[in-house]
């Protein structure tokens, strides 16, 4: 099959560039499986964004470097800060339902999370992410040069050098497209297309607790990484602080907002004297409004210090109706599990959340490898740092995404090499399926044991042997047998696990996210760590 323009995921970023570019290029999506399963789907806060004359693109820059930890790139944050505006209002052109408040400036209503000095988060109640989506999904099925690809798993990226192994091995390699598996009928397809956009996400699946869909493998950071591209900041994990805890709500977040309306942290009953006590401030100044990392690391210290299994965020003082109104998902969800947060508590724990890191782009999405882009959560620009600050990721998404439409857009159409089909002679099927849950299952409890919240270069290391001892046996696994969707998910999750582990052991310091306990300093000068594949030293 040949596009012009292949995109691999479809949340907010993948979109974003599909609709941008679907007037002048035919465009393949590729979904992992349908076009909502993603993490853009489930965010509930909003978009940071300036939209009211008392807030200034200098003080969003500002919130955003301090949250950061220094490492920001303060260009590219600048850049994204600055086409704020315009990127919500091509939003509420495509019908975006954002709540409405017909005393704000846009007629939006505008709420605050925490890291933010200003209300400046547009939203759509407490499901921002799904309004978005399913407003940009209506917009993509009906565009007639927009093809859906759903339930088709990607597995490597085709580049000009392993075409041609023997010709010009020292120029620059190409993409071309990329091998597909259709996950109905398993079969391999090939994808030919001049450019190919990384939006598949993070790889917060990576941990055994994680806010994240299912599809959160980091899939495009690996398949850029095996490629040839660099990555950066890969040790920025951030935990999201506010997790629900309960035995039947899988990875269920409670957002942001609800702090920055009034939420309080406090101890839960199993703390005994301590029962009710507020305990951020002990720890932060900005108490509930502090950044996630500082307060998730609070949360962490409480939990461990009491021997508790999680702790209260209580919102419960405020009028029923207001809390109803706001928060409506989070309150129902909540009712059915028997939490009426209207008169009760939510337990609560950290969980991963957001992968700061990944793939090295410029502003319009560009990485290392001609034809290849990343935007979004794949994608590193610099504008997260060492911690991204409450809703700048779906910001980003608009943002990056359009300038990456606009870069192929300018560009000349070109023709495409003829690409060899996927080689499947050699292989047999699988005898052995509980392999691969078993090794899934063994790699996302020792990242999480090792390389969490808080870590030790004794835990990074032991992290490390795990992996390799891993990695061996999924390749060769993958050399010898027909791939699955479990496969090819697990294969990219080592990959992914080995440059978070790696970057981690890079930085001898304490910054943003990355907490060590070995380095509990802050060192005077923040530098990105960069990974760089052995095939490009």
């Amino acid at each position: 099959m040949k596009f012009d323009v292949a995109i691999v995921g479809s949340g907010l970023a993948g979109l974003s560039v599909a609709l941008h570019l679907a007037e002048t290029r035919t465009v393949a999506i590729i979904s992992k499986r349908a076009l909502k399963d993603g993490a853009s789907n489930w965010a509930q806060g909003g978009i940071a964004a300036v939209l009211d004359s008392g807030d200034s693109h200098t003080q969003h820059i500002d919130d955003t470097l301090v949250a950061g930890g220094g490492l920001c790139d303060e260009s590219a944050t600048r850049y994204i800060v600055e086409h704020g505006r315009e990127a919500i209002e091509w939003l509420i052109e495509q019908g975006v339902p954002f709540t409405k408040d017909d005393s704000a400036e846009l007629g939006f209503h505008l709420t605050r999370e925490g890291g933010h000095s200003q209300r400046r988060i547009i939203h759509a109640a407490d499901a921002t992410g799904h309004a978005v989506q399913v407003t940009l999904e209506e917009k993509v099925r009906a565009h007639p040069n927009i093809t859906l690809f759903e339930h088709h798993c990607a597995i490597d990226l085709i580049t000009s050098d392993k075409l041609h192994p023997l010709k010009k091995a020292n120029a620059q390699p190409k993409c071309y497209g990329l091998y597909v598996q259709d996950e109905k009928t398993g079969q391999v397809l090939t994808f030919a297309a001049e450019h190919t956009v990384m939006a598949t996400g993070g790889a917060g699946k990576v941990y055994l607790y994680t806010t994240n869909p299912d599809t959160a493998s980091g899939d495009g950071i690996a398949m850029a990484w095996r490629a040839g591209c660099r990555v950066s900041n890969m040790e920025f994990i951030q935990f999201h602080p506010t997790c629900l805890y309960h035995p039947y709500a899988k990875s269920f977040l409670i957002t942001e907002a609800i702090r920055g309306e009034g939420g309080l942290l406090k101890l839960p009953p199993e703390a005994g004297a301590a029962a009710g006590k507020r305990f951020m401030l002990a720890h932060d100044e900005r108490a509930e409004l502090a950044p996630r990392d500082v307060v998730a690391r609070a949360i962490d210290f409480e939990i461990k210090k009491r021997g508790l299994d999680y702790v209260h965020l209580d919102i419960s003082h405020k009028p029923a109706e207001f809390l109803i109104e706001h928060f409506p998902t989070i309150y129902a969800r909540c009712l059915e599990l028997g939490i009426d947060i209207t008169r009760q508590p939510i337990p609560i724990v950290p969980a991963a959340h957001y992968t700061c890191g990944g793939v090295v782009t410029d502003l319009h999405g560009r990485t290392d490898l001609p034809g290849l882009y990343a935007v979004g959560e794949t994608a590193c620009t610099g504008l997260h740092g060492a911690n991204r600050l409450a809703s700048n990721s779906l910001l980003e998404c608009v943002v990056i995404g359009r300038a990456c439409a606009t870069d192929i857009a300018a560009k000349e159409k070109g023709e495409v090499p003829y690409l060899p089909d996927w080689d499947e002679s050699r292989v047999t099927d699988a005898d052995e399926e509980v392999v691969i849950s078993h090794n899934w299952d063994e790699l996302r409890r020792f990242m999480w044991n090792y390389v969490g919240i808080v870590r030790t270069t004794k835990r990074l290391e032991r992290a490390q042997h795990r992996i390799a001892l891993l990695k061996e046996e999924i390749d060769e696994y993958y050399r010898n047998f027909r791939i699955t969707h479990d496969l090819l998910e697990l294969r990219n999750l080592v990959d992914v696990a080995n440059l978070i582990v790696n970057s981690a052991l890079q930085r001898h310091e304490s910054r943003g996210l990355h907490f060590s306990r070995d380095y509990p300093e802050t060192l005077p000068k923040a530098l990105p760590s960069i990974l760089t594949p052995a095939r490009r030293k």
